[in-house]
């Protein structure tokens, strides 16, 4: 626990966000508190000025308004002073020709990546490449967690928070690499039943390989 009462070290999914107070490149902003009834995904990443914290930064931007379609805000992090934050911004707007819609944590004592288990063991300061996805309620649903040697693939990001709102939505399971599963492709998973009786009525599914694996078209 900090000095707060809060726990420290990697979250649960499923957990509520802390509600943490933070300087970014576009202001004060509380999280969980000013995103409520929007997603969100708050990244971190080692630092600025690295090559692959770069490479992540222009993928991130370029898919921002797919984000955005999703009702979902992007929110990047590293231990940083805001100063830094706001020059490499500019930097990759002026070498790149891209510009960085979202705020940037400038997380420069460390206080919100030691909350989230976000500091990387045996590289000082740095961060972790983590990702937190965050529901409208607040809750922690999705969480990924790249070395910093291993750049994160920013498709995956936006390919799971789309699975996540569906399968919320049409209470369905997705499976591995939805919507192009090498069994059922973009078919979604009904969720198994949990007695003999819904079991004995799915026996011999004609979508499905059995009572306990069955899918269906997603309408």
């Amino acid at each position: 626990m900090d000095t707060n009462g809060f726990k420290t070290g990697i979250p649960l999914i499923g957990e509520k966000m802390p509600s943490i107070k933070v300087q970014t490149t576009h202001g004060i902003k509380t999280i969980p508190d000013d995103y409520k009834g929007k997603w969100f995904v708050l990244f971190s990443h080692p630092g600025d000025f690295t090559p692959v914290c770069t490479t992540e930064f222009f993928a991130f931007a370029r898919r921002n308004e797919e984000f955005k379609k999703l009702n979902t805000e992007l929110i990047g992090l590293s231990i940083d002073q805001v100063f830094s934050h706001i020059k490499w911004v500019e930097w990759i707007n002026e070498k790149l020709k891209m510009k960085i819609p979202f705020p940037i944590i400038a997380d420069d004592m460390g206080h919100v990546a030691t909350k989230l288990g976000m500091i990387h063991p045996g590289k000082g300061t740095n961060t972790v490449r983590a990702v937190f996805i965050v529901d409208p309620e607040g809750l922690i649903r999705l969480m990924i967690y790249y070395p910093q040697e291993i750049g994160r693939q920013v498709d995956e990001v936006l390919r799971a928070l789309k699975a996540l709102q569906i399968s919320d939505k049409k209470k369905v399971a997705m499976p591995e690499n939805w919507p192009n599963n090498e069994l059922i492709k973009d078919k979604v998973i009904i969720p198994p039943p949990k007695d003999f009786a819904g079991a004995e009525a799915r026996m011999n599914p004609t979508n499905g390989y059995d009572w306990w694996f069955t899918f269906k078209e997603l309408n």
